[in-house]
């Protein structure tokens, strides 16, 4: 059965399919980082321009409204997700969407470290949404925009209601740059520089409508505050966070990193471009897997699918045959082959998340690539069936 499917001819010229860190830009090189002001104190004029830069041309490819404040913060999407939790939770009741790993980590932070009295978990297994129609207006809401770890994305932003109480705090550190994200409706949005832009990690971005900023200057947490988690004085905003004067020391090198892919985003046409290409990803794996009967998408409404986080789940009988640590061992096996060819990186589902695969179809990654590593998930799926039917 192994001889059913030949072996391709044809291997991805880049084979980094991980979901984070993620490939870097077509034609990226060291180079790249030559101009960056290593060496150099953050907060000296010419560095702390090029931070500044960083925050300025997010805002504008992003197309994030006039009015909302823009910063770089420390650890990642993780700090910038915590840091907008402590500091900002507490005033209202908080509805948390819980459907994968990370968003399940803010429930269990909202829950079991700031203890808030009222808190409603709306869950969903992974595949699927909660039911978003159980949202309040007048409850602050937490959510991943894009669940990372289980391929599936908040399709729009009309279940939020745009005369709402409460605050609408998005982690969409894997949905930044390749979704069109609702700006009226959110009010704190977080990403990374190292997902849909393959920058380096360490470094998180916040951004705050003004009513996120107005309850950052009204509402004092009943709970110490750490200091990198700390974005007023006074009871006034520290405007400076928002103008290239982080919190903590940042690193010049991957903040040149950063503005790489920003100005490459801005030669290939922006923030439209960047979705085009992100969901060309997309509809190459879709093609694929419709024809296919031993493989399918996580996400199990079409409209919910994932455009970077692509995961899928394996359908065959051997493999549904198997028991739990059977279907892991398996999976294992699958993503091991491909890594011993060269063909695909790290493409393995998360840790918490079904067995499967999770391929990375951000803006930097050419569909070329995609579509050269399609014949050979076939030719892996054939050389693990026989094993897998024999045992």
């Amino acid at each position: 059965m192994a001889s059913a499917v030949a072996r391709p001819d044809v291997r991805p010229a880049n084979p980094q399919f991980s979901t984070g860190p993620c490939t870097k830009r077509p034609g990226w090189s060291l180079a790249a980082l030559s101009g960056a002001l290593v060496g150099r104190s953050h907060r000296a004029r010419e560095p702390k321009a090029r931070l500044a830069e960083v925050i300025e041309r997010s805002h504008a490819i992003l197309g994030i409204p006039a009015g909302w404040r823009l910063g770089i913060v420390p650890a990642s999407d993780t700090g910038a997700v915590e840091l907008a939790l402590w500091s900002l939770l507490g005033p209202r009741p908080v509805d948390v969407l819980a459907f994968e790993s990370f968003s399940q980590s803010w429930a269990t932070d909202i829950v079991k470290q700031l203890k808030l009295p009222a808190v409603r978990l709306l869950e969903a297994p992974y595949g699927r949404l909660p039911d978003l129609a159980q949202v309040a207006p007048d409850h602050d809401v937490v959510l991943a925009w894009n669940g990372t770890t289980s391929g599936v994305r908040v399709p729009h932003g009309d279940w939020i209601a745009p005369d709402r109480q409460g605050l609408v705090i998005a982690d969409a550190t894997s949905a930044a740059f390749a979704m069109k994200l609702p700006w009226d409706r959110l009010d704190v949005v977080t990403w990374s520089w190292q997902k849909v832009l393959g920058g380096e990690g360490a470094h998180g971005m916040l951004a705050l409508s003004p009513r996120a900023a107005e309850r950052l200057a009204t509402h004092k947490p009943a709970w110490p505050m750490p200091k990198i988690f700390r974005l007023t004085s006074g009871g006034k905003l520290t405007e400076g966070i928002f103008a290239g004067e982080t919190i903590n020391t940042p690193s010049l090198l991957c903040a040149e990193d950063a503005l790489d892919g920003l100005r490459w985003a801005e030669r290939i046409g922006g923030l439209p471009a960047l979705i085009a290409r992100s969901e060309a990803n997309l509809a190459a794996i879709a093609d694929w897997v419709a024809q296919r009967d031993w493989i399918d998408f996580l996400a199990e409404a079409p409209e919910t699918r994932s455009s970077t986080s692509i995961c899928l789940k394996l359908t065959a009988p051997w493999f549904t045959a198997l028991d739990a640590d059977g279907q892991a061992k398996a999976a294992k096996q699958f993503t091991a082959l491909l890594e011993r060819e060269g063909v695909a990186l790290d493409i393995g589902s998360y840790r918490d998340a079904p067995p499967g695969l999770r391929i990375w179809g951000g803006a930097t990654v050419e569909t070329d690539d995609i579509v050269a590593l399609l014949p050979w998930l076939d030719w892996a799926h054939a050389q693990l069936m026989p094993a897998a039917a024999a045992a």
